[in-house]
């Protein structure tokens, strides 16, 4: 990876949270370096507790870490950053407004006329044409959350951060999901950071697949998915790579430990 390449760069992030009045602290994670290229989408992925929301937040500039840096093109992080997009698994669309509401929220300082080209665009770029007057309690949880997807890349952002956006949907609607979801990426070629719990999620979806270890967490590998888009879900490749990602988070393919497994019988 070259350094021109580099979006961004985190370099050795530790992170400790104070004890609430009883003097304890808990180590979150620690020696976390990594790098993601212009328009890589990477997925983070560990046991639950181990710290990838809190990871996230803090290359999004939500959290400062305890220890270490974020970079990005170069230039430390502070705070939050609107050329940088924040999408979580709860909807964040407002209520009360319709579709085309809700996704020229962030464009509200442009022309009328560059807001409904900029709106209609992204309407058919999620398959949402035909509801832009509708409310978000007229819409399905996928509909809701294309809405989110489609209000975020409305004001042209350089990176996404995604913390599990589809983890609140039923299995189908998650599959259409990440279909689209990765169709939108080849045409728009942004860099996002996605966090998941689910490795098969993963491996549909990234470029690289970063997993994360128990808390204090650290990487314990970052595993490239050099398969072609879309990826076949049966395939031999796929499958290979979703269990080198289960081997190195300390499961079986079943999601059992490797010390979990019962005895053979006699």
């Amino acid at each position: 990876m070259t350094t021109a390449s580099i979006k961004i760069h985190l370099r050795d992030l530790g992170m400790t949270f104070d004890g609430k009045g009883n003097g304890t602290s808990i180590r979150v994670f620690e020696r976390i370096t990594l790098e993601a290229r212009e328009g890589e989408f990477v997925c983070i992925v560990g046991p639950s507790g181990c710290g990838k929301t809190t990871l996230l937040n803090i290359i999004a500039g939500f959290v400062k870490a305890t220890e270490g840096d974020v970079l990005i093109d170069g230039s430390p992080v502070h705070g939050p950053d609107r050329r940088r997009v924040f999408i979580f698994q709860e909807c964040g669309i407002f209520p009360w407004l319709t579709v085309e509401q809700n996704i020229g929220f962030g464009i509200m300082d442009r022309s009328r006329r560059e807001q409904k080209e900029h709106i209609d665009h992204y309407i058919t770029m999620v398959g949402l044409t035909g509801f832009g007057n509708a409310y978000p309690s007229e819409l399905s949880g996928g509909m809701r959350q294309r809405v989110e997807i489609a209000r975020a890349l409305v004001s042209n952002p350089d990176v996404l951060y995604m913390d599990e956006p589809f983890g609140a949907l039923d299995y189908f609607t998650r599959l259409r999901m990440r279909a689209e979801l990765i169709s939108i990426w080849e045409r728009e070629k942004k860099t996002i950071l996605f966090v998941t719990h689910d490795v098969e999620e993963a491996v549909q979806l990234a470029d690289r697949v970063v997993v994360m270890s128990r808390r204090p967490a650290t990487i314990r590998t970052v595993i490239d998915v050099r398969l072609p888009r879309p990826r076949d879900l049966d395939s031999l490749h796929y499958i290979e790579v979703r269990n080198k990602i289960f081997e190195a988070m300390g499961l079986d393919h079943s999601g059992l430990g490797v010390h979990e497994k019962s005895p053979a019988p006699l």
